[in-house]
């Protein structure tokens, strides 16, 4: 008779930078100046994501949404449910139908630049090549083909997509990149890829682009590998292809309004993702306007 007992939930071991409290960012380079590390917060946000601020409204509505998360973890609230595409037993329920062998919307440039290996995508559509408004769906890679989740609805740089990125050009890059990092003001929401909480690092402040508040917009980011060292906190400040090509380009908290660079979801939704995205699926994100897409 087998045992009754139940095995605990699988956990990986996490990154050394993985859930640090430290009040202090671990950018290299900079931070041996000695800059505070709200003023490196900020260079960060001004480099990719969010706008600027000195974060000092993002104390208390942090704490207030921490508490209502471990609220509902606590009452048994489910984390994630839309991001998850339907599951089916051994991955042969999915008919030709209903899965698409492809990724829709995609044309031969840009499935070539998806890795072989990877069965997680979020896809990122915009709206148009000048426009700040995208979705976003999760698919995941089955033996019947790619398995939508929901579509959520999400925003991009406030002059659009481009090939081309530069620091500040207000426009989000075109490309498919690796997702390998989280992290955040807030605790660990319990995902599977390594996460950096750090209070100072992931400050932010003021008002956006048109008059929205931006606090809270880091209570959750997911690095987007364009620019930087995988395998690195989401405040690193490694730049590969040079600091003239940005950086800092994150999924974070959308805050009802455009962003320097990065893609944001309503706080839900990024958190369904977190709770989804499986290093060991190699998931990537492949994002830009429909019409480049389709390249």
């Amino acid at each position: 008779m087998a045992s009754s007992t139940s095995r605990p939930p699988r956990r990986r071991p996490r990154a050394q930078f993985g859930n640090r409290q430290a009040t202090t960012s671990t950018t290299p380079g900079l931070n041996r100046l000695g800059i505070p590390a709200v003023v490196l917060s900020l260079s960060i946000a001004l480099a990719g994501c969010g706008g600027i601020g000195t974060g000092t409204a993002d104390d208390a509505r942090s704490a207030a949404v921490g508490a209502e998360d471990a609220s509902a973890t606590a009452s048994g609230v489910p984390g994630t449910t839309q991001a998850r595409p339907r599951q089916t037993p051994a991955d042969t329920e999915g008919s030709a139908a209903s899965v698409p062998a492809q990724l829709p919307g995609l044309g031969p440039q840009t499935l070539a630049g998806i890795p072989k290996n990877a069965r997680q995508v979020v896809l990122v559509t915009g709206r148009g090549k000048d426009s700040p408004k995208s979705q976003v769906v999760l698919y995941r890679r089955t033996s019947a083909g790619w398995e939508p989740g929901a579509t959520w609805p999400a925003h991009n740089a406030l002059k659009g997509w481009t090939d081309d990125h530069r620091a500040g050009d207000l426009h989000s890059p075109i490309g498919v990149f690796t997702l390998t990092d989280a992290g955040g003001r807030l605790a660990d929401p319990g995902t599977e890829l390594p996460y950096d909480q750090s209070s100072q690092g992931f400050r932010i402040g003021g008002t956006g682009f048109e008059g929205e508040p931006l606090a809270g917009s880091f209570d959750y980011v997911i690095a987007i590998n364009y620019n930087r060292k995988a395998g690195t906190s989401p405040l690193d400040w490694t730049r590969p292809l040079g600091d003239d090509k940005g950086g800092g380009i994150w999924l974070h908290v959308d805050h009802d309004g455009p962003t320097h660079g990065c893609v944001s979801l309503a706080r839900k939704h990024l958190k369904e993702l977190l709770l989804t995205l499986d290093p060991d699926q190699h998931p990537v994100i492949v994002m830009g306007d429909a019409e480049s897409l389709k390249r």
